[in-house]
């Protein structure tokens, strides 16, 4: 059941005060809303009035959002972005066909994902499967998804999961680095720059551990994807521990070099996530368990 009509305010003045809020004067607001400025005065009053609190001060022309107003803006945003979400995929989709909103781990997803579904589509031509890219952990309460591709040791405790592929990880660099360091312990691997992926922050202490090195990783560049701090390694800016299928052809033809021994598996693996808080769409079990017969087939694949 939905809420009393006052707190159902128009989806214009809501607008009038998210473009407020977010371009900082009711003229910019006006100009990006199409709307005159008086126009979008009287939509927060009325907003104001509808809801019985104050949204808005006034200091002669200019208005700033009152703190209890900051709080439900953040609300009515994400709300908003829901609703163009809905109405595009509405949009994108034909009647009466299934669709499946998949957020996907880039290089993963690319590498792996895409190419099979081909496979999936003639299997199920009545399904569209929609993807994004995203590399934080999905919230399906406020994100228009049905699934997510999650890197991780175990499934998140709200979801169902389908464990997809373990990964193995290796440290390379540019082979120039290893002419200016002598490597004879995987501790050496310390004398030279370390990149990190924004993603796994414990990657190396983990790959560390793993050989029975104690001392943390020094910090050092940080990038948000695989594929650029690929680039970084390649460029000799440092050594990267990359997912070992990724490495693979830049090892093959000597771009890059393995700093240190061979690849490790790491604790995490990649999953297929889905919401307990409601049934799964019969799009959603088609593709589920399409998924179900390409997991861990071949090599452990990056993110």
């Amino acid at each position: 059941m939905l809420a009393p009509r006052r707190y159902l305010p128009s989806i214009t003045a809501l607008r009038a005060l998210e473009a407020l809020d977010r371009l900082g004067s009711a003229t910019a607001a006006a100009a990006e809303l199409n709307l005159t400025q008086s126009a979008v005065s009287r939509q927060l009053q009325t907003l104001e009035e509808q809801l019985g609190t104050p949204l808005i001060k006034r200091a002669g022309r200019r208005m700033h959002l009152t703190p209890a107003a900051g709080d439900y803006v953040a609300k009515v945003r994400s709300a908003l972005h829901q609703i163009a979400e809905a109405g595009l995929h509405l949009h994108a989709t034909p009647t009466g066909v299934g669709t499946v909103s998949l957020a996907i781990l880039p290089t993963f997803g690319m590498r792996w994902l895409v190419p099979r579904l081909p496979e999936f589509t003639r299997r199920h031509p009545e399904v569209t499967v929609n993807l994004s890219t995203s590399l934080g952990r999905v919230n399906f309460d406020v994100e228009l998804f049905d699934a997510a591709i999650f890197f991780g040791a175990a499934t998140p405790s709200d979801c169902h999961g389908l464990r997809l592929r373990a990964e193995s990880v290796i440290p390379v660099c540019a082979p120039q680095l290893l002419d200016e360091a002598t490597l004879d312990t995987p501790q050496d691997i310390l004398k030279l720059p370390l990149l990190h992926i924004q993603t796994r922050p414990e990657a190396w202490a983990e790959w560390l551990g793993r050989h029975g090195i104690t001392t943390r990783p020094q910090p050092g560049m940080v990038y948000d994807q695989f594929n650029t701090i690929t680039q970084a390694a390649l460029h000799g800016l440092g050594v990267a521990l990359l997912p070992a299928y990724l490495a693979e052809q830049d090892l093959a033809t000597g771009r890059l070099v393995a700093a240190w021994g061979g690849p490790v598996e790491s604790t995490g693996a990649y999953h297929l996530i889905w919401p307990k808080s409601g049934p799964a769409s019969p799009a959603l079990i088609a593709f589920r368990d399409w998924m179900a017969t390409q997991a861990e087939d071949g090599d452990s694949l990056p993110r």
